[in-house]
């Protein structure tokens, strides 16, 4: 009979807190596929779970999909999933359905090391990035310092977004307008004045990042850590960090209730913490590291880190008004801001 006690103890001896050998040796990840699974298959799949036993199965799809099978199982004694990766938006409102164990530094030793910020009671903080202000440097010679700066009537025509960034370009508009993050109201206005300076819409990041590319837009809101994905793929862009404050987005993780493998899942989510696998997704993708002892080169360092003053104004989404409004947002912006 293998004890708790003697479970824990074989997990400490074999280096990864969190993972039993008392456990199924399966562990399941809804997640996305892309650079985001390379990275989970590299950096903790393989190097870190597969020399202590565990399978890592990938359950790669889109979110909306994932989040809908979250509900559907809920009431299942087994669900389909050990772990779950969500947008923090995505997964505060799915945490509302109770689908999710609690999450703490005793049952993920590695937390302990997270961005008290980042830290949620039912979710560990994978990666995260701050939205800032892409633009091209030869186009726009003075770096933008505001989000104000896309309604300035030179750039008519040369402003892009992205549809699925729906919620995030209404926060914007919201704080031109003179709101903030906790009401995105008084930004329906602004957002229409935008549209009459012909702003562009794009359905997707890779729409976007065409239209940059042929310079058929010179400014757009976006994630630090895409626009230096960009960067480095060749297209034209800088990043300015507005002066009214960046927003964060935080990729999670999570283990569902009913998971297969809830001990596994936690190890997981240990696992993710781990600062060398942390590094490795900072280097590729360009998401800052969520622990403090993370180390990256200076020069990564300065391209998709904030400073000490920008980290102090970084503001988090207010989830609790994204989920009472989401709904009524989303016709704001389908059914009068694009129609």
């Amino acid at each position: 009979m293998i004890t708790r006690r003697g479970a824990l103890a074989t997990s400490l001896l074999a280096g990864l807190p969190g993972l039993s050998a008392a456990q199924s040796a399966q562990v399941v990840v809804g997640t996305w596929g892309g650079d985001y699974g390379d990275l989970l298959a590299g950096n903790i799949d393989k190097p870190l779970l597969a020399p202590r036993g565990t399978e890592v199965i990938q359950d790669v799809g889109p979110q909306d999909p994932r989040k809908t099978k979250l509900i559907a199982e809920r009431s299942a004694r087994r669900g389909s999933m050990d772990v779950c990766c969500l947008s923090d938006v995505d997964m505060f409102s799915m945490a509302q359905q109770g689908v999710f164990e609690p999450i703490d530094e005793a049952r993920v030793p590695n937390l302990a090391k997270a961005i008290p910020s980042l830290k949620r009671p039912y979710s560990i903080p994978h990666i995260y990035s701050a939205k800032v202000i892409l633009y091209n440097p030869a186009k726009v010679t003075a770096a933008p310092q505001s989000y104000a700066d896309l309604w300035d009537p030179k750039y008519r025509g040369k402003v892009g977004l992205v549809d699925i960034l729906h919620l995030q370009n209404m926060e914007t508009a919201a704080i031109v307008a003179g709101g903030d993050h906790h009401d995105y109201e008084p930004g329906k206005r602004k957002l229409m004045e935008l549209r009459s300076l012909d702003v562009k819409v794009y359905p997707s990041n890779e729409a976007l990042a065409a239209a940059l590319k042929s310079e058929e837009v010179w400014l757009s809101l976006m994630w630090l850590a895409r626009g230096f994905m960009w960067k480095k793929s060749g297209i034209p862009v800088e990043a300015a960090v507005p002066s009214e404050g960046a927003t964060s987005i935080c990729f999670e993780m999570a283990v569902p209730k009913n998971a297969r493998n809830r001990e596994g899942g936690l190890g997981y989510l240990n696992a993710a913490l781990d600062a060398k696998a942390q590094g490795a997704f900072a280097d590729r993708m360009g998401y800052a590291p969520t622990v403090t002892d993370a180390t990256l080169p200076p020069d990564l360092a300065r391209q998709i880190s904030l400073t000490p003053e920008q980290q102090a104004k970084l503001r988090t989404p207010d989830y609790e008004y994204i989920a009472r409004n989401q709904v009524a947002l989303i016709d704001f912006w389908n059914k009068e801001f694009k129609r």
